[in-house]
């Protein structure tokens, strides 16, 4: 068997608004006064609209340390020296005059604990707050025009039945002998002194504009939100019977106390997509001490406790409904209209929500913290409704709107979609101990003005005639008035009247028959009935005509009233194009105004956004400037360096220009000694050759001229170089010379380059027992304990010197070996000085006493006759001391 699927429930289409108009929430600030004159204040009072808040003194309203003054504007500011009846002029008296024309309104107090939420709106005796003067008010404008008691009847859904006033005397009288239903309070009974003079008399006010043609009824419900539960402080609690109440001992009491708890209320939808709490006791009330009667019986069962800030802390958010019901009169204006789809009900929310606090000041515990965390989460709630409402509005956003994380924005969802006005009233305390959690309320009420609420829709208005009571009324007392001219009742009810005609008749005779043939009575009886039956006809036409007479004036006052109508329709049409163009301004000032303020959002994030990029533009400036003081300095810099550069590069170039003039000489004079030394060489060689031959002639061979070396002042004198020096020739030396201090008993590694030039000088390093190498290599450096290294390089004078660089070969940890120089010695050969250079032969002429031959130059023994020696590790260095001898000639 198949099972029929079961078709989902559709989805309720969203509620579409009824009027584009929208109004903003009306949000007002109330500054209650100091406990103590000396205490710091921290909020003050700058106009009627304005007030600033300045951090007291320890405390830093920043970030960074700054002390900073803000200021926020509300519709209106009220002092401290404000009265509870200016306030209720400007803030509560406009939703009460809706309530009286069918528009609902919620108006709720918000703040901090121990602002004066609860006085604001309760009040005190003899300064009656927002909820008393709002039930005085309703009373005194409806007071004459209220149906009698259970003629509206609730039907628990939400909406109202009528009933005639018979059914509502049975429902009276039902009511009155059930013992469990609780009874309504009467305005005989003796008032409560708590209230009995919250108003005084020359403070009543009422509204204007009430509909004469219709009947009310008000009706009142008072309901708490505590811990997220909705508990109706208007059901009566009833006593468990079996259970009995034990006490701390163990035993039980003789009085039985225990009581059930409450039970939780829970929130419904009704028909019209409107929320209520199903289950609510709703009392019907006729007169102001009645409904604030009620009101006290509920205040009595909220939770309240005492706290470090507050000693009667508010536990919970209470709500006190005001449902106003109204029907219209049938067409003879007498008695209400049977029909239920004309009964209007609006109703007024006073809500006094718990203020917020926290738990480090409070020093909560136990219950308290968790009715404290409670109440901070309904009211974080609370803020983050409004902010997606904003968000929504201001941006064209279509976020989700969370109205069930909490049982109070769930339940007020409907005046935040366009069902009725909303009014906030934002209470602040000026101690400098509340400055932060003031500062945060200040801001959720900023925020909540920017917030648009939908205007409602006024309800259409029944098809009867107006005036109708006034017309009833003017009827009954006309028909007084001719009954009181001829003698009858005034203001006395049907069978009275009756009565008084009855016996206005003439009296009957008497009917007893005594004998048959009586001729006297019947007669006399006929005579009396006709009498009274001609009474009778007379009263009819006189009723006739007065009802005739009636009916003409009512005809008249019709055609009147008739004409009238029109002239109303027809002003009433031109209103309607009046209103049809003040609600096209409307629009277009609405649509204006939106516009504007969505100018002045976008205004508002350019200019942020502009001080954003003026701080950028600020520091980028200041990064530039320093970048740029930074480039000049590295460009001063460089210049500098380029300058110094320069210089060194002019200095280099100076430099290398000199040392290549230098190198060119001295290779200029080493090619000539080159040649000189060849050109020596083949003259010694000649003159060897020539003397050999000429051993045995008694003189020799005549001394060929032979190229003089250029002398000394000829020469330029190069500098030291590294380039190789012309070798030179041997000279004389002494027999008896120094032996070089490289030679000793150690190995000795002897490196000399191959680059190295041979002098062919006498004395030569000799370093015994030694490896020559040209090039140094670990397993020789392995093998031997000293290193020599032989070096060349010119002179100062152009002429080559020898360094003999020492050394000792050491070990290092690694396997190696190393070279420490300890010692130099330098080698270096000079020619003699003299007036030139040119060699002159000994032959000629003798030399005279005294005076040296040229031919001294050129023996060998002569030339031999010049040696040097070093002095190594002299404070100078390498030290050159030459000695001069002077061959001795034998005798």
């Amino acid at each position: 068997m198949i099972r029929p699927t079961k078709g989902r429930t559709p989805r309720r289409p969203p509620k579409k608004p009824s009027n584009n108009q929208k109004d903003p929430v009306g949000v007002y600030c109330r500054v209650r006064p100091l406990d103590v004159e000396d205490e710091e204040c921290c909020i003050e009072v700058i106009s009627s609209t304005t007030i600033q808040l300045h951090a007291p003194d320890g405390l830093k309203a920043n970030r960074n340390g700054e002390f900073r003054e803000t200021q926020y504007s509300f519709k209106k500011v009220f002092g401290n020296a404000t009265s509870q009846m200016e306030l209720f002029e400007d803030v509560a008296k406009s939703l009460v005059d809706d309530l009286i024309h069918g528009r609902n309104g919620l108006l709720f107090t918000y703040g901090v604990t121990g602002s004066g939420k609860t006085f604001t709106m309760t009040g005190s005796p003899g300064q009656g707050g927002l909820l008393p003067r709002s039930l005085d008010m309703i009373f005194n404008s409806i007071g004459p025009y209220q149906a009698r008691r259970y003629v509206f009847k609730t039907d628990d859904k939400n909406g109202m039945e009528t009933q005639n006033e018979v059914d509502a005397l049975l429902e009276r009288q039902r009511r009155e002998n059930q013992p469990s239903v609780p009874k309504t309070p009467s305005s005989k009974q003796k008032l409560d002194p708590e209230f009995a003079d919250m108003i005084k008399p020359e403070e009543a006010c009422k509204a204007d504009g009430v509909d004469e043609d219709s009947s009310y009824s008000v009706f009142v419900s008072y309901i708490e939100i505590y811990n997220n539960y909705i508990y109706d402080l208007l059901e009566e609690t009833p006593y468990d019977p079996i259970k009995p109440k034990w006490n701390g001992g163990g035993t039980p009491m003789r009085q039985n106390t225990e009581f059930i708890p409450p039970q939780s209320k829970i929130l419904r939808e009704d028909q019209n997509h409107n929320m209520y709490v199903a289950g609510c006791i709703e009392v019907e009330v006729k007169s102001t001490e009645e409904a604030f009667e009620v009101f006290w019986r509920g205040q009595k069962k909220r939770r309240i406790a005492n706290t470090q800030l507050n000693r009667e802390s508010s536990r919970s958010h209470s709500v006190f409904i005001i449902k106003l019901a109204q029907a219209p009169l049938d067409a003879d204006g007498e008695n209400i209209l049977q029909d239920k789809n004309q009964v209007s009900v609006s109703q007024l929310c006073l809500v006094d929500l718990a203020g917020s606090e926290r738990t480090s000041r409070t020093r909560a515990e136990g219950n308290r913290l968790r009715e404290a965390g409670n109440i901070n989460q309904s009211l974080m709630t609370l803020r983050t409704c409004i902010e997606v409402l904003r968000e929504n509005q201001m941006c064209g956003t279509n976020r989700m709107v969370p109205y069930r994380d909490s049982k109070v924005t769930h339940l007020f969802k409907n005046y935040f979609d366009g069902e009725g006005k909303v009014r906030m009233v934002v209470c602040v305390n000026p101690k400098a101990d509340d400055y932060e959690e003031s500062l945060l309320v200040m801001r959720f009420a900023e925020m909540t003005q920017e917030v648009e609420v939908a205007r409602p829709v006024d309800r259409p208005i029944c098809g009867f005639a107006a005036g109708r009571r006034h017309r009833n009324q003017a009827f009954k007392e006309e028909l007084s008035r001719k009954l009181d001219e001829r003698g009858g009742p005034v203001d006395r009810d049907v069978p009275s009247v009756m009565n008084h005609l009855v016996h206005s008749f003439p009296p009957l005779p008497s009917c007893e028959l005594i004998d048959p043939h009586d001729d006297i009575t019947l007669p006399r009886m006929i005579e009396a009935l006709e009498n009274r039956q001609r009474i009778r006809q007379m009263m009819i036409e006189e009723y006739n005509k007065a009802a005739n007479m009636m009916k003409s004036v009512l005809q008249e006052l019709d055609s009147n009233l008739v004409s009238k109508n029109n002239f109303i329709h027809e002003q009433t049409g031109k209103l309607g194009e009046k209103d049809k163009i003040i609600q096209n301004y409307k629009a277009e000032i609405d649509r204006l105004e939106k516009k504007t303020k969505m100018q002045e959002y976008k205004i508002d994030i350019l200019q942020k956004t502009t001080n954003i990029y003026e701080v950028d533009k600020r520091s980028l400036q200041h990064e530039l400037e320093t970048r740029e003081q930074r480039l000049q300095r590295e460009l001063s810099e460089k210049r500098r360096m380029e300058q110094h550069m320069h210089g060194m590069v002019t200095d280099t170039q100076l430099k290398w220009e000199k040392e290549c003039v230098r190198r060119v000489n001295a290779k200029q004079l080493e090619m000539q000694n080159k040649l000189w030394v060849k050109d020596e060489k083949l003259k010694q060689l000649k003159a060897i050759v020539t003397e050999s031959k000429s051993s045995g002639r008694p003189e020799p061979p005549p001394r060929q001229t032979q190229p003089q070396r250029p002398s000394r002042e000829e020469r330029t004198p190069a500098k030291r170089s590294a380039s190789p020096s012309p070798v030179p020739t041997t000279t004389p030396v002494r027999p008896l010379h120094r032996r070089s201090r490289s030679a000793g008993g150690e190995k000795w590694v002897d490196h000399k380059p191959s680059s190295s030039v041979d002098l062919d000088t006498v004395l030569q390093p000799i370093i015994p027992n030694s490896i020559k190498v040209s090039a140094p290599s670990e397993k020789v450096l392995s093998k031997c304990d000293k290193y020599v290294l032989t070096h060349q390089e010119i002179a100062s004078d152009g002429e080559i010197q020898t360094k003999l660089i020492k050394g000792e070969v050491i070990r290092t940890r690694g396997g190696g070996q190393a070279v420490q120089f300890t010692d130099i010695e330098t080698l270096k050969q000079e020619h003699a000085t003299g007036p030139s250079r040119k060699r002159r032969s000994s032959e000629g002429s003798p030399a005279k006493k005294g005076e040296r031959m040229d031919g001294d130059w050129t023996d060998v023994e002569t030339r031999c006759s010049m040696a040097m020696e070093m002095r190594a590790g002299s404070n100078m260095g390498p030290g050159y001391e030459h000695h001069g001898y002077t061959k001795r000639r034998k005798p």
